[in-house]
Parts: structure tokens; sequence; C-alpha cells
């Protein structure tokens, strides 16, 4: 490895770790979405790391056209920036939804009280809440990290190509190999760490009554997600 390959890995590792850190967008919906969704451990970390897997792919398959072809580097980015407009808009929409999904699921799930006449003439009461749309809810469960997922591939590492994978491509195929290697699993770790000490801590607060709204705030967080992406620039 040359030193200037080197230097170009740490690069690598440094923008990955401060660009994930600096992106609400790389962490906040998998927390909210697992914690609102009761998914287990293994399941947060794998959905983590298969969105990430196709946020930083799609910026790479990009960067290896456009090196392969010659196209230019402003044209490049020019198009990273419309994906990212475009993921951006994509989580404000699927936040929204799926924030009034849970106000609604919320006030459909208030708990009331039945009076009961028995047969003797005495009077009972119980309390309870209505779980028809149970059978919805698991389906919007399983749809979510595919819904995730298409987001994901359509947001971009936008330092990835003008930053690292042109300049390495001027010295081998190996180096820009290498430097790509190190930005995506510096990107994937981070993500993954991120995730898993916020719910951590999360799961450490006292809930009470926010429990029941766990969807509405799953929802809120992708739509401000989304807005930072295209508001911020984050």
């Amino acid at each position: 490895m040359t030193d200037d390959i080197l230097i170009l890995s740490l690069t690598a590792a440094s923008i990955g770790f401060i660009h994930t850190l600096i992106g609400p967008d790389h962490y906040l919906p998998f927390i909210m979405m697992a914690k609102a969704g009761k998914w287990s451990k293994n399941k947060t970390i794998w959905v983590t790391i298969f969105c990430g897997i196709g946020h930083v792919l799609s910026s790479v398959v990009l960067g290896l056209i456009g090196i392969a072809a010659g196209i230019a580097l402003d044209r490049l980015e020019l198009i990273e920036g419309t994906r990212g407009a475009i993921a951006g808009w994509a989580l404000i929409s699927f936040g929204f939804l799926y924030m009034i999904w849970g106000i609604k699921k919320a006030y459909n799930n208030k708990p009331h009280s039945h009076i009961h006449v028995s047969g003797d003439g005495t009077y009972s009461t119980h309390h309870h809440e209505h779980h028809g749309e149970h059978v919805h809810e698991e389906e919007k469960k399983s749809l979510t990290p595919w819904i995730l997922f298409v987001v994901f591939i359509l947001g971009p590492c936008e330092p990835l190509i003008p930053l690292l994978m042109f300049p390495a491509a001027q010295h081998s195929i190996l180096g820009l190999t290498t430097v790509t290697a190190v930005f995506g699993v510096v990107t994937i770790s981070t993500m993954v760490s991120v995730v898993l000490v916020s719910l951590w801590g999360i799961n450490l607060l006292p809930m009470g009554k926010l429990e029941k709204y766990s969807h509405v705030l799953a929802g809120f967080a992708l739509f401000a997600s989304g807005l930072a992406i295209n508001l911020l620039g984050l």
C-alpha cells in the first residue's frame, strides 16, 4: 500500500465516521422504527446493515460507472444531489403517512369501559382496547424494512465519489477498492453502533403514556430526517 492510499484510507475512515454521525438520517429511522415496532436486537442490526450496504453500494456503483465511462465529476455530483433530494422526499412522505397511521392507531386503541348486565340483574364493567388492526400492523412491520432499504438506496454518500473514489482511482484498482471498502465498513459500523447505543439508552427511560404514541414519534422522526436532508443538507 502506497503512502497516498494509506492517507486516503485514513481519510475515508474519518469521513465515514463523521459523515454518519452528523447525518441523523443514517440512524434515527432505525432507532425509532425498532422501538416502535419492538424489533429484536438481531433484526435491528441486520436491517441497519442491510440498508447501510444499499446506501454505500449505490454510490459505489455510480462512482465506478462514472470512472469507467469518464463522466465528469460535476455531472456525478449533480446526479448524487438529485438522488439525495428524492431520498429526502421519500422519507418525508413515508414519515408523514406513518405518523398519521400512528395517530389513528393510538386513538383507536384508547382504553374504554363497557357495562354488562348479568342474568340476575347485577352490573359489571370491564376495560379493554381494540386490536382489530393487528394484522395490518404486522403487515406494516414487514414492509417497513423494505421501504427503508429503498430510501437508503436512493440516498447518496455525498463525499465518497469526489473526495475518495476519484483520487484513489488515479493510483490503482487495488487502491480504489481499499479506500471504498474502508469507507463502507466504517460507515455501516458507525450506523449500527449509534443505533444500538441509542436504543440501550432509550430502553432505560420510563416511557409511561408515551409508549402508545411510539408509532407517532417514529413517523415524526422519519419526517424530520427527510426535512434535515432537503432543508439542512445533512
